[in-house]
């Protein structure tokens, strides 16, 4: 496995648009569409910048996963929007997917001192993967979404 993130541009966005998850997860995760409307929308205030990238391996698209962020802050760096098309999952590509995301924010916003994300508290495939991968609960809510957070130092 070899899991590289790319921007997504005029040149993927359409392959973007194809990925799917199981219908009982598809309440659990916007489409790909709707997460590629946010940095134009921007529906968190103008403040927050959106990244979206593609997951692949090689050459092939396994997923999805956006980086949000506030800049100028040291908390306010998200991992928004992420799945793993259906039929690639139970792969490993979401714990290195979130590895490699995670490298990414450290890298390029180095005052970061934790990543979050949210999740819903019954979807529990994705929140074992979450606590696996070395997030921790914050005990705060986004909603109805439990906030996870993972310290950067």
């Amino acid at each position: 496995m070899k899991i590289k993130l790319a921007p997504v541009t005029r040149d993927n966005w359409e392959d973007c648009l194809n990925l799917k998850v199981s219908t009982e997860q598809s309440r659990f995760v916007p489409a790909a569409a709707v997460s590629l409307a946010k940095p134009y929308i921007k529906p968190d205030g103008d403040q927050v910048e959106y990244l979206p990238f593609a997951i692949y391996d090689g050459e092939t698209m396994v997923g999805f996963i956006m980086h949000a962020f506030e800049k100028q802050t040291v908390d306010m760096y998200w991992i928004n929007g992420f799945f793993i098309d259906e039929q690639q999952q139970g792969k490993g590509y979401g714990k290195a997917a979130l590895s490699e995301m995670i490298r990414w924010i450290a890298a390029h916003s180095p005052q970061a001192r934790e990543v979050r994300l949210t999740v819903y508290p019954e979807n529990q495939r994705a929140r074992r993967l979450y606590l696996n991968c070395g997030f921790k609960l914050t005990g705060d809510f986004h909603g109805e979404e439990e906030v996870l957070a993972f310290p950067l130092n």
